[in-house]
């Protein structure tokens, strides 16, 4: 009978307590929010030559849009689910037509005489780390209908197979951001799925977004970089 209790604490100390889910979640939201400031301060460094109006302005952007995320986290107080997918999905689209942006401008450059390779090289890498962050971002709202309705449900894949869902695991875990920034971070380099896998039509195509536009950054304007530092 001792040996029964035993086992039922020890099975019942694996579950996560409500407090701590609710706990993982603010913490994972509150580094998604760090990402993308983390964006807005990137775009400060990037080139004149790669950016559209003053450097500052998508940090503005950005802080602007997240200040009721901001609010609502510090006072516990909700938002409208509605109303944070529309800003956030909002918010992303901005940056990811900033990073396209970059790239197409960073192209163009490629045949402008008196290119310099480390300036090249320098915003190359900037646009590799904003990729990453932009992707993981996007991973990180769209995989099982967003970050609160991951937290609402049961632990299962939906649009990424992560290994803890493998078959036959009865793990509670769910994935927090720096999760998605790791899948982002392997799609960038690898160029393709690493140990999660895609298993929606969209989580395919922005894979597949994100794959050409490390696939520009790292392959051609690196390359070029080189090629101009030997010359």
């Amino acid at each position: 009978m001792q040996e029964v209790n035993e086992t039922t604490q020890t099975d019942e100390n694996k579950i996560p307590t409500h407090k701590n889910h609710m706990r993982a979640h603010l913490l994972s939201r509150l580094a998604a929010l760090a990402g993308v400031l983390t964006l807005g301060v990137l775009y400060l460094f990037l080139p004149d030559k790669l950016i559209i109006g003053p450097s500052w302005l998508l940090l503005v952007i950005e802080a602007a849009l997240i200040l009721p995320f901001v609010i609502a986290l510090t006072t516990q107080r909700s938002l409208p689910h509605g109303l944070i997918r529309t800003v956030a999905l909002v918010t992303l689209g901005i940056t990811t037509l900033a990073l396209a942006i970059g790239i197409a401008l960073l192209v163009s450059t490629l045949t402008q005489p008196g290119t310099k390779g480390l300036n090249l090289l320098r915003a190359a890498g900037i646009l590799w780390v904003f990729n990453i962050l932009v992707f993981a971002l996007w991973y990180f709202e769209i995989d099982g209908g967003g970050p609160l309705k991951r937290h609402l449900a049961e632990p299962k894949a939906t649009d990424f197979l992560f290994p803890q869902y493998a078959p036959g695991s009865n793990s509670n875990w769910k994935p927090q951001f720096l999760d998605y920034v790791f899948l982002a971070f392997n799609s960038s380099t690898a160029l393709s799925p690493a140990d999660t896998q895609p298993l929606t039509k969209k989580a395919k195509v922005l894979m597949m977004i994100q794959a050409v536009f490390s696939l520009v950054v790292i392959v051609l304007l690196a390359a070029r970089a080189v090629n101009i530092l030997q010359s």
